[in-house]
């Protein structure tokens, strides 16, 4: 059974920095797509998304220049560095598993993926 883990949510100033990390165990294939959502008002919206295959990224128009997505194959982990934070990016972050290696498809769609429980960004003015 898939299970997620996510870490290193907490609170920071506008301007700062924070990095997040998930660990996944019991993914079953070699071709999977990992992901960061964020937790908007009516949806989860995707963030940044890697791919196991070739390490290709997606990222989030907001995301693009300010956060990097990173993965370590051999443990199964990502990690989202996240730079120039604002309020803005203030919500829930969850990490998603899609068995497809296509980011775009995590990423804009989020269906078919496994979830952890998520971690807390709070960025202060």
């Amino acid at each position: 059974q898939l299970q997620i883990v996510e870490s290193g949510g907490g609170l920071v100033q506008a301007g700062g920095s924070l990095v997040l990390s998930c660990t996944a165990s019991g993914i079953t294939s070699e071709n999977y797509a990992m992901g960061w959502f964020r937790q908007a008002p009516n949806d989860r919206q995707g963030v940044a998304c890697i791919s196991s295959v070739d390490d290709s990224t997606f990222y989030s128009d907001s995301a693009k220049g300010r956060f990097t997505i990173s993965r370590d194959s051999a443990k199964n982990s990502m990690s989202l560095r996240m730079e120039s934070l604002n309020p803005s990016d203030s919500g829930i972050y969850y990490c998603a598993v899609r068995l497809s290696p296509s980011t775009r498809t995590l990423c804009v769609r989020g269906s078919g993926a496994s979830w952890g429980q998520g971690t807390q960004v709070t960025v202060s003015a």
